[in-house]
């Protein structure tokens, strides 16, 4: 048995005989041209050989588009995707180019588009021939290059929409007609075609720049990128950042950095809302921080060079640290708070017990069941209000709640049993250095902790107690709800001022629970959510853990911006398509999906390379 390689050795002319000359084969030669001469009429009679015009196998004239969709296997538009065939044959020179999720264009004879997205990529036979054997694979094996004309590659596209021109206007309809066989198709490149096709506004707050499999989605416009933008204004429905936003991503993945840059946007000094009394307001923006990131906001990002800058400027992204940021740094027990990270304005303060009378679940951190909670509310604080009056404070509260003769009188009485009683009294507990500190109350510092075209931060990342954070965050945000849900606002500022309200690793917040107080928190934000549009209130949520979110306050998230994400459950929560969902756990740091039905097409996006603002610690 031979190796394939004596094959590629063999001649013919060394197994006719080993005594063959060099000579005899120049003669032998001579003699085969001069009978091939002989016998061809067209040889001409000077013995020179006559050369025939060849015959071009490439067909004339200049190629345009990438391929032709081709009916070999059906071309079916219906209404249901799955009853969809639509498949393009896709030229040799333009094979590497092509991606899955790149974007399409297929010309009606009328006038009209088909504009579709590339869901599979295949390598066909393009003659019956079985290559899983022996000699074809070494025979790869052994040559650099792949011959593509044995193949047909062919390219399964997704119908997106029909653009149409009205009256000067690009504009979109449903898929409703089936395009020509052998269609010329070509790559999508033009950014009005593309933005009307994905159903993209022109105009809005600015996320990132459109990508496909990780890279950004050229043009032959100046710049060459696409912007994707967030409906900022009323022409078309309410601006989105009062239908909320959702950030989901994992440690590392750039969601801090991808928050400060949008949260941004919305601190320009040129976005501004209609209030009801007709005034164009700037919005206030009011951010809480585990982590002492955002107060960076206020200082200019050293790393942004005026290079970059230009290129912002010439997109309309606002940048630079943004002057009018303070600190309001909660006042707990003896934990002190250190800022040599940022250059904003500090303004300590604390929560007046005062507020439990609005919200009784404040001081039942650790979990009251309905029958407490009913005794907290509807007998214990208005027996205490009536006796110490609303500025009644924590440590009068617990004095008033260690006298026996209450016990007694309560359970004797049949109001509150005495095993009740003792109950709540331990869970009330442990509060003391949470109410009524050493610095303002938060409710003698609205005007200032909320203002138009300002960022409020306040960090909690200086408090070691998990239980005093949440008391904290969860007494300002149902501050600023209550204000601004209500008739008769005791607060007119916060009323009167476009809010968004940014929490961050919001799933410690907005978690499903048993416990009574966790109901009433959800119920809170769930009716700000529902009433945001109207009372100009937006949310802003930022967490690691979006499977964690209430279901109720999940579904009024009209915008959901999700980045690098590993686990499973995380991915499968935040309800993004499948063929994008797929994507999530490989982007690298930066990468997003946007999945806003009101704003567009679901998309992949990469954000800015450099925080518009300083980010990071030295």
């Amino acid at each position: 048995m031979t190796d394939l390689g004596d094959f590629g050795d063999f001649n013919a002319e060394s197994d006719a005989g080993s005594d063959a000359t060099a000579d005899d084969a120049a003669d032998s030669g001579e003699l085969s041209a001069a009978a091939s001469s002989a016998d061809d009429p067209t040889s001409p009679d000077d013995g020179t050989t006559a050369s025939f015009e060849r015959t071009a196998v490439d067909p004339r004239g200049e190629d345009v588009g990438i391929g032709t969709l081709c009916v070999s296997q059906g071309l079916r538009i219906a209404e249901d995707e799955e009853d969809t065939t639509l498949r393009a044959y896709v030229t040799q020179g333009n094979r590497s180019s092509i991606r899955i999720g790149s974007y399409l264009l297929a010309p009606y004879p009328d006038g009209e588009t088909l504009f579709c997205r590339i869901t599979g990529l295949e390598y066909a036979q393009q003659y019956h021939a079985d290559d899983a054997t022996e000699i074809h694979a070494r025979r790869a094996m052994r040559t650099d290059e792949v011959d593509e004309a044995d193949y047909k590659f062919v390219a399964s596209l997704e119908p997106v929409a029909v653009l149409y021109d009205d009256d000067g206007e690009l504009k979109r309809r449903m898929t409703d007609r089936v395009p020509k066989p052998q269609t010329v198709i070509r790559t999508a490149d033009d950014i009005e075609a593309i933005k009307t096709g994905l159903k993209m506004p022109e105009d809005g707050v600015f996320l990132g720049h459109l990508s496909v499999g990780g890279e950004k989605v050229r043009t032959a416009a100046s710049p060459p990128t696409i912007d994707y933008r967030l409906k900022d204004d009323y022409a078309s429905g309410d601006p989105l950042v009062f239908r909320h936003t959702l950030i989901a991503g994992g440690t590392g993945s750039g969601k801090t950095h991808g928050a400060k840059n949008i949260l941004r946007q919305y601190l320009a000094d040129e976005r501004t809302y209609p209030m009801a009394d007709g005034r164009e307001v700037g919005t206030a923006v009011v951010q809480f921080d585990p982590q002492d990131e955002y107060a960076q906001m206020h200082d200019d990002n050293p790393a942004l060079d005026s290079e970059f800058a230009r290129r912002l400027e010439r997109e309309g992204i606002a940048y630079g640290g943004h002057e009018d940021t303070t600190a309001f740094i909660p006042k707990v027990g003896s934990a002190t708070y250190s800022a040599g990270h940022h250059r904003a304005k500090q303004v300590e303060f604390t929560i007046p017990f005062a507020m439990v009378h609005e919200n009784p679940w404040l001081v039942a951190g650790s979990g009251l069941n309905d029958n407490q909670y009913g005794a907290l509310v509807s007998v214990l604080l208005p027996r205490f209000r009536d006796q110490y009056g609303r500025d009644g404070t924590y440590e009068e509260f617990t004095t008033f709640l260690d006298d026996p003769a209450l016990r007694e009188e309560l359970d004797e009485s049949g109001r509150v049993h005495e095993a009740t009683f003792d109950a709540v009294r331990r869970r009330v507990l442990g509060f003391g250095h949470v109410f009524d500190q050493d610095a303002r109350p938060i409710t003698e510092l609205v005007h200032d902790f909320v203002r138009p075209g300002g960022l409020t931060v306040v960090p909690t990342y200086h408090i070691n107690d998990t239980r005093a954070t949440e008391a904290v965050v969860l007494a300002v945000s149902s501050l600023l709800i209550d204000q601004k849900l209500s008739n008769d606002p005791t607060y007119d500022r916060i009323k009167e001022t476009p809010l968004v309200l940014g929490m961050d690793e919001a799933h410690n917040f907005l978690t499903d629970a048993d416990s009574v107080q966790a109901g009433k928190v959800i119920r809170k934000f769930t009716e700000a959510a529902k009433q945001g549009r109207k009372e100009r209130l937006g949310l802003f949520l930022i967490t690691q853990d979006p499977q964690d979110i209430h279901d109720a306050v999940f579904k009024q998230i009209n915008t959901t911006v999700v980045l690098n994400l590993g686990d499973e459950d995380a991915i499968k929560s935040v309800n993004i398509p499948s063929n994008l969902e797929s994507k999530v756990p490989y982007m690298e740091k930066g990468q997003m999906v946007v999945y806003s039905p009101d704003n567009s097409e679901p998309v992949e996006l990469i954000g800015l390379p450099k925080c518009l603002t300083r980010h990071g610690r030295d």
